[in-house]
């Protein structure tokens, strides 16, 4: 007998040390039942991974947990008028890659520029442009509906918005009179403008044509900037005429090209919508939902149409360059910002009110607006002294899940769900 157990001990010796636990298959079944495995987007699953022989372990499973997306993520940053927006690659890296790529391609003949540079459209890009711009129609319809049940309110003073029966508590306004009010927000009902903030940019004709002036910024017409992209990249609009090329443009020095001769193409067909193109409603003709199902249905519709309008648009931004102000909010959708003199942030007097062009990323084109997640809207308000405990969330994805849809994997780690909110400020106080 000590034989034996001398040898099962010199046995478990020599195996190799487990890094999981070990869970029998009844045991790891229920997992599925815990809060926190209900409401976040972990992935379980058990396999069989030792060396040792069946003999020394009966059955044995390991616990493999996989998380594609953080538990908890900090909130996205709020920077103040007088900062100057990030660059999305650092200057010192843009500078690096530049300075390699000189090396690279020193000394070799240079190469026909790929569309869209040399004036022809990325042809796979066509229908996703198309996808992009029915999508945005699709989401502002879908919300004109859901405004007329989903309680939305918006500060009278500032840019904030509150997705809720009635607006939270924080004294976070930054608006005219905030002193006087303590910072308290003075709630109205809130807009479809307020909700998706209508971002503007020019229509050009010709993207790959001269500047806008300063003077010229009255005659040109502005459009919304998700709009004029799907435009430039293959959307056919009657009302906004776009020039379309055959042939790829001749380069005749570093910002100097000529169009290449086209008289020996056939005469170019009337051009025409790809698909069916969607309109606008008016608010009047918005009909809201009747019941709880067509509400969930439409909120579950609005959220796909939020989805592939920023996915569409964010490819889309990888082929056809859009600019954005350093400073404001301007956006210009084309290969070099305008020149028009109208920026109005901080210090733009010593900029001569010249903007400060820079790459954009898909916040800049689509801003998200943040709001705070209300855990139960038929629970307690939210309250002052809990705030840390709070969530927050796209304004559109907030009243889509509020009107019964999911919650998107993406959106769970900076809404909270998996904290525990305190029943009272004394338990917060405990919290370590």
């Amino acid at each position: 007998m000590a034989f034996f157990h001398s040898k099962l001990r010199s046995s478990f010796l020599r195996m190799e040390p487990f890094t999981v636990s070990f869970l029998p298959s009844s045991e790891f079944l229920k997992l599925s039942s815990f809060h926190s495995f209900q409401h976040s987007d972990l992935k379980l699953r058990h396999s069989f991974k030792s060396r040792t022989t069946p003999r020394m372990l009966r059955q044995p499973h390991e616990l493999v947990i996989t998380n594609e997306y953080p538990q908890n993520a900090d909130f996205p940053r709020n920077y103040s008028r007088k900062e100057k927006k990030p660059f999305p690659i650092p200057i010192v890296e843009l500078r690096r890659a530049a300075r390699e790529r000189f090396k690279k391609n020193k000394g070799q003949p240079k190469g026909r520029a790929p569309p869209p540079k040399n004036g022809l459209l990325v042809q796979c890009l066509v229908p996703l442009a198309y996808d992009v711009f029915n999508a945005r129609i699709t989401l502002i319809n879908n919300l004109k509906k859901l405004l007329k049940v989903v309680p939305v309110h918006a500060c009278g003073w500032c840019n904030e918005l509150h997705v809720g029966p009635e607006g939270h508590p924080f004294k976070s306004c930054k608006g005219k009179h905030a002193t006087l009010r303590k910072g308290l927000h003075q709630w109205t009902n809130a807009a479809v403008e307020d909700v998706l903030v209508p971002i503007e940019a020019y229509h050009l004709y010709d993207p790959l044509g001269k500047r806008i002036k300063h003077e010229e910024r009255f005659s040109i017409p502005r459009i919304p900037a998700v709009m004029e992209l799907c435009i430039q990249a293959g959307v056919y609009v009657s009302e906004y005429p776009t020039k379309r090329r055959r042939k790829p443009i001749i380069r005749i020095g570093k910002r100097e090209f000529v169009d290449a001769d086209e008289s020996d193409l056939p005469d170019p067909v009337p051009e025409v919508p790809l698909k069916p193109l969607l309109t606008e409603l008016p608010i009047s003709e918005a009909v809201a939902p009747t019941n709880e199902e067509e509400k969930t249905l439409l909120a579950e519709e609005t959220l796909q149409a939020w989805e592939k309008m920023r996915k569409g648009a964010k490819k889309l931004m990888q082929m056809y360059r859009v600019r954005v102000c350093g400073y404001c909010p301007e956006v210009h959708v084309g290969h070099s910002g305008h020149k028009a003199q109208n920026c109005g942030a901080h210090k733009h007097q010593q900029r001569n009110g010249q903007h400060g062009w820079q790459s954009a990323v898909l916040d800049n084109l689509i801003p998200p607006r943040y709001v705070w997640h209300v855990p139960d809207v038929d629970g307690p308000p939210l309250r002052r002294e809990l705030r840390n405990f709070y969530g927050q969330a796209p304004a559109v994805v907030e009243i889509c899940v509020q009107a019964g849809a999911a919650v998107p994997d993406q959106y769970k780690s900076t809404m909270r769900l998996d904290i525990g909110i305190p029943s009272s400020v004394k338990e917060a106080e405990m919290v370590v």
